[in-house]
């Protein structure tokens, strides 16, 4: 593999001054040579002339957050990351790479997850260049690499995980978005190593089911969600009922045996798990009657 060689260009500002002083030179020679008649003046000066030109082409500008890779002859020199007005070889090609944090929203993708439902899912990359070398010579284009091999890793992750977990143990993508969100990292990174890309970030920014199965799925969760709260609703009304016919017992208020217990027992809990107001009823005989 190709690594980055950090190259230290030497200023460009110096190069500019002492080529614009040859070009000047040169010029002046010139004007001398035909002046006086001199042949060697006047091919010395076009010679230099036409040299300060030809090293004028390895002056160059480094942005900030921007690198800068030499190659001869498609042999690979090294890369310029100091910001600034350079010099080097005019005979060096000066690819520009850019080093800022990017950032890009994948294409809502319809995969199914690992349980075959299908889902549509979207995810944002954060990423920059890191190793300018990998970047330029290991893949063929950088930029396009990164989007395929995120959509795939977010593929992939899809099939790995269910959209939604039954129970808290098993992990889901609509229910653990921190885990998938590193998971999802991981994977592109492994994915984009031989890049020179580095991933900040990867996160789902759209989930949803798809369209054909989104109202069957509504219906479950909605049932999910009845059942739970039914389950925490007889839990706590078992538990006032116990409480209730325990405080009855240790203050003796009244005496109850099996079948007035159970009665009890019965009205209590369709009062509290009822999911409508209860209608008192009076009665005006005896307990029994």
């Amino acid at each position: 593999m190709i690594r980055e060689k950090v190259r230290n260009a030497v200023s460009g500002y110096a190069a500019l001054a002492l080529l614009l002083v040859v070009l000047a030179g040169s010029i002046y020679g010139f004007v001398d040579g035909v002046t006086g008649q001199s042949k060697g003046l006047i091919i010395g000066s076009i010679v230099a002339f036409v040299a300060g030109v030809v090293m004028m082409a390895g002056l160059f500008v480094v942005n900030p957050n921007e690198g800068r890779v030499l190659q001869l002859f498609g042999s690979y020199v090294g890369t310029v990351r100091q910001p600034g007005l350079r010099f080097a070889n005019p005979f060096y090609s000066k690819r520009r790479l850019s080093l800022r944090v990017r950032n890009f929203e994948s294409a809502h993708l319809k995969v199914n997850d690992i349980e075959g439902n299908p889902i549509e899912l979207a995810a944002v990359v954060v990423w920059k260049v890191v190793d300018t070398a990998e970047a330029c010579f290991e893949v063929d284009n950088y930029e396009n690499y990164v989007h395929v091999q995120s959509e795939a890793a977010l593929r992939n992750l899809a099939t790995s995980y269910a959209y939604d977990a039954h129970d808290d143990k098993q992990m889901s993508l609509r229910g653990h978005t921190a885990e998938i969100a590193d998971h999802l990292k991981s994977e592109i990174q492994s994915r984009l190593n031989r890049a020179g890309v580095e991933v900040l970030e990867a996160r789902i920014s759209h989930l949803a089911y798809a369209p054909e199965i989104a109202s069957a799925m509504l219906q479950r969760q909605q049932a999910g969600a009845i059942v739970a709260a039914r389950t925490r609703i007889v839990d706590g009304a078992v538990g006032m009922v116990e409480m209730a016919l325990a405080r009855l017992e240790e203050n003796k208020v009244v005496t109850l045996d099996g079948e007035r217990r159970a009665a009890m027992v019965s009205n209590l809990l369709v009062v509290l798990c009822g999911e409508r107001a209860a209608q008192p009823v009076l009665n005006t005989g005896t307990l029994y009657q």
